[in-house]
């Protein structure tokens, strides 16, 4: 039998980053575009995880760092992703298809 705390970890997506300067932004961008994101720190790194689907939106990154940001340099950061991609100028998404 399946739990709901088992079938909400399955239905989760993460994305884990570098604990670095240039990720702070792009974490802060997620928690404020994904209310449902959980985000835990570690000393190398940081995981956020989402149930869902999880989003990264260029202007909310670009609005943080104060310029135009790529969602292509997320790529910089990222240490590791659980989900199925879907990426555009625009976003960053990951979700369980």
């Amino acid at each position: 039998m399946v739990t709901d705390n088992q079938n909400a970890s399955v239905n989760s997506v993460s994305i884990t980053l570098q604990n670095t300067e240039d990720a702070r932004p792009i974490v802060e961008a997620i928690t404020a575009d994904n209310p449902d994101a959980v985000v835990s720190h570690f000393p190398a790194m940081v995981k956020v995880d989402c149930p869902g689907r999880l989003t990264i939106n260029a202007r909310s990154v670009s609005d943080r760092v104060g310029r135009d940001w790529d969602p292509q340099e997320l790529h910089l950061s990222v240490i590791s992703l659980s989900g199925n991609i879907d990426e555009d100028d625009d976003t960053f998404e990951l979700a369980w298809n």
